[in-house]
């Protein structure tokens, strides 16, 4: 198995995702949107950080269950309800992801939704991975 990042020169350069990885193996894993919730299933967390620590957390969590690391992650989609917010904490955010997932960036958007399935969530994450 094998992901290898594509970043090329005459895009701009990438902070915190990779323009394309193109991705070999032989098992897929897509995974669902993970927001905030606690075991409980309750939104935990007042600031967005804390609610995308815990959403990435939850992300992280449901790929090692089908046996996964960060550095198998494809793609990921974040689905923000304030992306100016998103973007004023953008530095806070790649701390966050970069201790929990690392640098090896998969593919990434970022999009603003009006709100998302539990109203106290800010922030969503989902996406796929290759596996051997």
């Amino acid at each position: 198995m094998s992901l290898h990042r594509v970043n090329p020169a005459e895009l701009s350069p990438p902070t915190g995702f990779s323009h394309a990885v193109t991705a070999t193996g032989s098992r897929l894993v897509f995974l669902a949107g993970q927001t905030a919730l606690d075991a409980d299933g309750k939104v935990v967390g007042e600031t967005l950080p804390e609610q995308f620590r815990t959403a990435l957390t939850n992300l992280l969590a449901a790929l090692a269950a089908a046996g996964g690391t960060p550095a198998d992650l494809a793609r990921v989609t974040v689905y923000a309800t304030d992306v100016a917010e998103y973007r004023a904490q953008a530095h806070e955010l790649g701390r966050i992801w970069r201790r929990l997932a690392g640098r090896d960036y998969p593919a990434m958007a970022v999009i603003g939704v009006v709100r998302l399935w539990d109203e106290q969530a800010m922030v969503e994450l989902d996406g796929f991975a290759m596996l051997e």
